[in-house]
């Protein structure tokens, strides 16, 4: 029997209602406009400029030419999840069972979607701090769940107080989704905002999932906390790092969540019957990140630092952009608003008329409104030219 099904009928509801990611559009329209001939400045995405160090090449070359190319242990290769333990510890003050605790993913983006497809259903909130990276809401839609948007005050650097927290939770909140140091923003949560956030995750009996990917690029006097580490809060955080960001390893699509066992050994289920594990070779190369020098890390942070002063200082001379000090990541959310255009209309001056790539503050939520986002995870030349281009469209001080 013929029916008159489109292809579209096909589709289940969480995929139609899903949005492409806003920075991989970004970038698509800038390739786009690169093809036909146009030189465009991308500074959508968030992808290190620096190459993988070379003992962590070689590391994955051995293991390749070693034999190491089949399966592995899903949750990671024991000494991965060795390394990772031993990272924790020494560096975050987290104790966690590497056999038990810790799953080593394809990514970090693996080990959050995997986190939520374990624990959000629908009937489930998801509080998700705003502005916030844009692929937490579409993975809570995706798991069926209902993202409550809380919108933090750019008029307030974006802080977390308790009055927006009570403002948002209701009684189908399980979770908040915690980003520090924050994308897109640069913030670096407080000691005093992450206790204010564990006391009302325990008041509330919540979860917290924590992703840390930024963790060590950071400036200034700032300094991480990881919120497992305060009282009584191990039990109920799941913890979401990975290598792409410290050791620009992106295409290596290292990541992992770590916590109690009870909740990791759900996860654990997700991760077998989606991705099997990780790459082999490429957790031998994870292990010589975690295991060998660290100097890179403050090499490449030192460069950023030095971009991040280029781009606060360029744009603050800019007509109706503003940029407040970033403290950590390798991202400006500048404030357009006093350019009288929304943030979509800027960002389309800036990529058609002077032909710089950023991204929407709504991309990131409504409170990020008036708002871009621009990586300077890239070359001093290129930024320089940058700034001069957005200079010349809208003029100076």
């Amino acid at each position: 029997m013929s029916t008159n099904r489109s292809p579209e009928d096909f589709f289940a509801t969480r995929v139609k209602n899903a949005k492409p990611s806003p920075t991989l559009a970004v970038s698509d329209r800038a390739r786009q406009l690169k093809s036909e001939g146009i030189d465009v400045i991308d500074l959508g995405g968030g992808d290190p400029d620096f190459i993988t160090p070379q003992h962590i090449r070689q590391a994955a070359i051995d293991a390749m030419n070693a034999g190491d190319t089949h399966y592995v242990a899903s949750a990671g290769t024991p000494a991965l999840r060795n390394a990772i333990a031993n990272k924790l510890r020494s560096d975050n003050g987290i104790t966690v069972d590497p056999a038990k605790g810790i799953i080593v993913t394809p990514g970090g983006k693996a080990a959050l979607f995997q986190a939520i497809l374990a624990f959000v259903e629908p009937g489930v909130d998801v509080m998700i701090l705003e502005p916030a990276w844009v692929s937490y809401v579409p993975m809570v839609e995706l798991a069926g769940g209902n993202p409550i948007h809380v919108g933090l005050d750019p008029d307030a650097n974006f802080a977390i107080t308790r009055d927006i927290l009570d403002a948002h939770v209701t009684p189908q909140t399980r979770i908040l989704l915690l980003n520090s140091p924050n994308n897109p923003t640069g913030r670096v949560a407080t000691g005093q905002e992450l206790t204010t956030i564990a006391d009302f995750a325990k008041e509330h009996d919540l979860l917290v999932f924590t992703d840390e990917m930024y963790e060590k690029i950071i400036y200034g006097d700032h300094r991480h906390i990881s919120i497992a580490t305060l009282p009584d809060m191990y039990e109920r955080t799941l913890t979401f790092n990975g290598l792409s960001k410290a050791y620009a390893m992106t295409g290596w699509r290292l990541g992992y969540v770590a916590g109690p066992e009870v909740f990791i050994k759900k996860i654990a289920t997700v991760h077998s019957h989606s991705v099997t594990c990780a790459t082999s070779f490429a957790q031998a190369g994870g292990v010589a990140a975690y295991e060998g020098p660290q100097e890179i890390i403050h090499e490449m942070v030192s460069a950023w630092d030095r971009r991040r002063q280029l781009i606060t200082d360029g744009l603050n001379a800019v007509t109706g952009l503003h940029v407040t000090p970033i403290e950590g990541a390798f991202y400006a959310f500048v404030d357009g608003r006093e350019t009288g255009m929304s943030d979509t209309e800027l960002s389309t001056k800036l990529l058609d008329e002077a032909h710089v790539a950023v991204v929407p503050g709504t991309a990131f939520g409504d409170s990020g409104a008036g708002h871009f986002r621009l990586s300077f995870a890239t070359a001093d030349d290129i930024l320089e030219g940058a700034v001069a281009r957005i200079r010349d469209l809208l003029g100076t001080r």
